[in-house]
């Protein structure tokens, strides 16, 4: 007897997290002799507890295709819930709700948390005696799972298209601050990716030549707030102007930033962004330049946004999905799927994986070594890195009166059989 799949994400969204989710569902879908109805936990893993399984399988084939052009994660939503050791009660109900929907296969596709999650659920089944094979899909627009010499996997899907919107909106920002620069001659940006530099180095893919009047400011570059405007005023004393990228996680001192459920710093909620506090201080401290600082937080748009996608990350998530099926099928349970770059000139990937207890809680960090020297840029190894993950092309997003025509999953959901549950955290 064929069993069920539950597929299900976790973590902050990304612009093609959705491209992994098609890539199982339709993997599942062309092995019907292995895989029977395909259900999404309904955010997550909480929709899991609550037994809230979005039937995937008897959805028009045409919504599924769209995934690949829809961004975030409003198709089959998800959390910020961990399954922590003393929740012992969201064990057994886990369990519960696998055994009553006969579910023999569970995809989670998430980041370094979620991979954990991934790993536990795992890890219980077999504890339960429960035949499951659970697999993690990562996704992360931070490029923060996996090692710090690259071997488990190269790079996150989600992180390429990240860095195109960085590319393109720091090319944007220097025609506003050329035009604008007798005012307002320096211009900051704040960028995501709490502590790990990865988001803010893709600002240097908009100026490869390194023309623009542009200012790094990475998190681990070792530099504080104090040390910002002596740099800031030497570029306005030569260029006149000055565009300021810095991470939402440098050290500009305490600014009440608050922690997720996972136990992130989730910094663009605190009272005062890491960008506010850069401004204020530059205009107090002073400028070399008539004119005052001015702030721009690219926010979550960056995730969310399938305009900037590439159209690289956009294929390699969906591989990415249908190889997380395939070593289901081959290889069985407690694995990662992940992508390896070939050596050579010639930007081209592999397919693999590693066992989830490798990159469960895995943080990379960004190499010391791709930091420049000044401590304000990052070096061409980065560049060459980076720059085939944003792609030569635009994305073709499909558009019906004028709008994004994004998939519409109709809300069919498996009968619930179980009691209702609160999730043990939620109580």
């Amino acid at each position: 007897m064929n069993k069920n799949v539950i597929v299900a994400q976790s973590g902050g969204p990304t612009p093609v997290i959705n491209s992994t989710l098609r890539g199982i569902v339709e993997a599942c879908q062309s092995m019907p002799d292995r895989f029977d109805t395909v259900y999404a936990g309904f955010h997550g893993i909480e929709g899991v507890l609550k037994e809230e399984l979005l039937d995937l399988s008897h959805q028009p084939a045409e919504e599924i295709r769209l995934l690949s052009m829809t961004p975030a994660a409003g198709s089959i939503g998800t959390c910020r819930y961990k399954l922590k050791k003393n929740q012992q009660e969201d064990f057994e109900r886990t369990i519960a709700v696998l055994k009553a929907h006969h579910v023999g296969y569970f995809f989670y596709i998430g980041g370094n948390d979620s991979m954990d999650t991934a790993n536990k659920v795992a890890l219980v089944a077999a504890e339960y005696g429960l035949e499951l094979i659970a697999v993690g899909a990562p996704k992360t627009i931070d490029n923060d799972v996996g090692d710090s010499q690259f071997q488990l996997i190269d790079h996150t899907p989600g992180y390429g298209s990240v860095a195109r919107y960085w590319a393109l909106n720091v090319q944007n920002a220097n025609e506003e601050n050329a035009g604008s620069c007798p005012a307002d001659p320096v211009l900051v940006l704040q960028a995501m990716g709490r502590k790990i530099g990865f988001i803010p180095a893709a600002a240097r893919l908009a100026d490869p030549l390194r023309e623009m009047p542009l200012q790094i400011y990475l998190a681990e570059s070792g530099l504080n707030l104090e040390a910002m405007p002596d740099l800031v005023n030497e570029e306005l004393k030569c260029s006149g102007r000055c565009i300021v990228v810095v991470s939402e996680g440098f050290d500009v001192g305490e600014i009440g930033a608050r922690k997720d459920s996972f136990g992130h710093t989730m910094f663009s909620a605190s009272q005062t962004t890491v960008g506010q506090t850069v401004v204020n201080y530059l205009n107090e401290v002073g400028l070399a330049a008539r004119g005052t600082a001015r702030l721009n937080v690219l926010g979550t748009d960056q995730r969310h946004s399938i305009i900037y996608a590439s159209t690289v990350d956009m294929e390699e998530a969906y591989r990415l999905g249908q190889q997380a099926v395939q070593i289901a099928v081959q290889h069985g349970s407690g694995f990662m799927s992940t992508i390896l770059r070939d050596p050579g000139p010639i930007y081209s990937v592999r397919y693999s994986h590693v066992p989830l207890e490798q990159v469960a809680n895995s943080e990379r960090s960004f190499p010391k070594e791709w930091i420049s020297p000044n401590r304000i840029d990052v070096t061409d190894d980065f560049v060459a890195y980076a720059r085939p993950l944003i792609g030569d092309h635009w994305p073709s997003i499909p558009l019906e009166d004028g709008r994004q025509r994004f998939a519409r999953l109709e809300q069919r959901f498996a009968t619930q059989t179980l009691p209702a549950y609160v999730p043990q955290a939620f109580r």
